[in-house]
């Protein structure tokens, strides 16, 4: 079953529960994915990997959201946010540790050879391909930065 289809599904058991907070996280899912099929140059079909990007965007915005509303210190506005990000991040394959991570990024950097910040993207590049979808981008970036400076 695809992404898509287990959105859809997901859709309809939250519309039977009258569930709003997750018919919104859903649906905006559901936008998203269309959006990038209908683009200009898309063949109408996503790979996995982009439906993953997709997920990994609408939960970041909503991680973003939501700490903005807590700095101004409106809790009734970011709990909604948190509680979306938390029903699209079901849709995502399981976090890795950051220790996991960090094993991946020094593996990287013995296999590469990178000896400094000057090969940060090179390693950055490989890392990111390698766990695309279950490690955050500026985890990987901070644990990269610290192994090569």
């Amino acid at each position: 079953m695809s992404l898509q289809e287990k959105v859809m599904a997901a859709l309809k058991d939250a519309m039977k529960a009258k569930d709003q907070t997750a018919l919104t996280a859903l649906r905006a899912v559901k936008s998203a994915i269309l959006l990038a099929q209908t683009e200009g140059g898309a063949q109408g079909e996503l790979s996995e990997e982009q439906e993953l990007k997709i997920l990994q965007k609408q939960v970041k915005q909503r991680k973003d959201s939501a700490a903005v509303y807590l700095e101004q210190g409106r809790e009734d506005l970011a709990a909604p946010e948190l509680a979306e990000a938390d029903i699209i991040s079901q849709f995502l394959p399981a976090a890795l540790s950051e220790e996991d991570i960090e094993k991946v990024v020094v593996n990287t950097i013995n296999k590469v050879g990178a000896e400094g910040m000057k090969d940060m993207g090179k390693v950055m590049g490989i890392v990111s391909k390698e766990l695309a979808g279950r490690a955050d981008g500026k985890t990987i970036s901070n644990i990269v930065k610290a192994k090569l400076s």
